[in-house]
């Protein structure tokens, strides 16, 4: 089960290019379910998705990389560029903050999520001021919707 929040990033902190990142592609075969494939660093995972906004089942399977080629060819709508920085969470360890740099025709957009282990936990949440507009029930910026999207329609401005 995935529990997670969203928010739309305007301005991220400072130094933030010194943090851990991956380096992600990804594209979708089916957005209602969600089936994607991902190119993360050097591995190759094919995932489903079920509908939600806060929670969702999720579930991944191992690809090779000729698997994910073969399917990638067969992707609809945006393949979707991105670099994942891995962001430590003041005041919580338990936290890590995921925020999304993302690159090609997404390029100027960052969204910042973060995973919790109950809801209870994600609804309790205080985001950092940096965090920006919540989007996580909205689900305009789920990236299966940005795999369809407009990207002029999603861009900050």
């Amino acid at each position: 089960m995935e529990i997670e929040r969203k928010f739309l990033v305007a301005a991220p902190p400072s130094g933030y290019e010194a943090f851990p990142f991956h380096q992600i592609e990804q594209a979708y075969l089916c957005t209602g379910p969600v089936v994607r494939i991902r190119r993360e660093d050097q591995s190759y995972y094919l995932t489903y998705k079920s509908s939600g906004a806060l929670s969702r089942e999720e579930y991944n399977l191992p690809l090779t990389s000729e698997a994910y080629a073969h399917l990638r060819k067969k992707a609809d709508g945006n393949i979707l560029e991105k670099k994942r920085y891995l962001l430590p969470l003041p005041g919580r360890p338990d936290l890590t903050i995921e925020m999304d740099v993302f690159e090609g025709v997404f390029s100027g957009l960052i969204l910042a999520e973060v995973e919790f282990k109950s809801e209870e936990d994600a609804l309790s949440f205080t985001p950092p001021e940096w965090f920006g507009r919540d989007v996580t029930w909205s689900g305009e910026y789920q990236n299966s919707r940005l795999s369809i999207a407009d990207p002029a329609s999603l861009l900050p401005r």
